[in-house]
């Protein structure tokens, strides 16, 4: 960091200095996020020289208002920066203002009432259709022991072949799927039920993992257990996906929650409509389900890039 380049009275030079000292060394942060906030306060006090007609000192922070952070916030978008830029200036000058107001030197109230910009919803990622076979595939499952290979192996068709948070898979009772049912009843987020089919690789799946399991299932309790009996957690299948990433190649955007991505996003590229979709899910609101079109379109825009001749 160069300070000579900032244009700021000795004591808000100071303090700053100070504050990004205490950013690396007693919050620890990423050396990544430190130079972040670096710049975008540099950029913050380059913007308040020129809308104060001069080098700001810790008085003129002191006494910013709702009107100054928002000129500053216009400029940078005006310069091409996007929400997410935005949003993280923001929180750096919010970091900034409430290290001055411990020090009795400003007051961090205006900023922290300051609404950050809307960040763009960004796209699930979903696996292609082979991989997403291949991680749910029985055959693939890294466990050394037959009924914990065949318990992820079930989990996993679940969150793929019926699009449930893993959370839901793993909130099932050992009473369900205790035969050939064609639909699950799910109680999803803010307690909504929703109806799901069960295909027959679920079924199959649920059924081999039941016949391997060690201990006793009681209707009441939790279908998928641990190593040990008790209710399995969603850590262990985050970790078990974790290490079939590796085994498999797979990007880290490999999640169990991905395979729910995928779900939706392979039966709308196989003509799903929203509505159905959205019902699925479980999603209250069809503009969340929504997102899935930008997901589909990206992924024609890269089939028609890659495969046209005049590309």
């Amino acid at each position: 960091m160069n300070e000579i380049l900032i244009p700021a009275k000795p004591d808000l030079v100071q303090a700053r200095l100070d504050w990004l000292d205490g950013l690396a060394r007693e919050r620890r942060l990423s050396p990544l996020t430190v130079d972040a906030y670096e710049r975008d306060t540099r950029q913050f006090l380059l913007f308040l020289t020129s809308h104060l007609g001069g080098p700001p000192g810790i008085s003129d922070v002191a006494d910013l208002q709702s009107a100054d952070l928002r000129a500053f916030l216009t400029q940078r978008r005006g310069d091409g920066a996007g929400a997410r830029t935005l949003g993280r200036g923001m929180a750096g000058l919010r970091s900034f203002l409430r290290f001055l107001e411990r020090r009795g030197l400003a007051n961090a109230a205006t900023a922290s009432a300051m609404r950050t910009p809307k960040q763009p919803k960004s796209l699930p990622k979903p696996l292609t259709a082979t991989d997403a076979i291949r991680v749910v595939s029985a055959g693939e499952q890294l466990a050394e022991e037959p009924w914990i290979a065949a318990r992820n192996a079930a989990v996993l068709t679940l969150l793929y072949g019926a699009g449930l948070r893993i959370s839901e898979a793993l909130g099932l009772p050992a009473g369900a799927l205790t035969g050939r049912e064609q639909t699950l009843r799910i109680t999803g987020k803010g307690g909504k039920t929703r109806m799901v089919p069960v295909l027959v690789a679920a079924q199959q799946a649920v059924a081999e993992y039941r016949r391997l399991c060690p201990y006793h299932l009681s209707p009441e309790g939790p279908l998928f257990r641990g190593a040990r009996g008790g209710p399995l957690q969603p850590a262990i299948v985050q970790r078990e996906m974790q290490r079939m990433r590796a085994a498999l190649g797979l990007p880290d955007t490999a999640t169990p929650h991905a395979l729910r991505h995928s779900f939706a996003t392979h039966l709308l590229g196989r003509g799903g409509d929203l509505r159905t979709i959205q019902e699925l899910l479980g999603h209250a609101s069809l503009s969340t389900t929504q997102i899935y079109t930008g997901v589909d379109s990206a992924r024609l825009l890269d089939i028609y890039q890659s495969a046209h001749p005049r590309r």
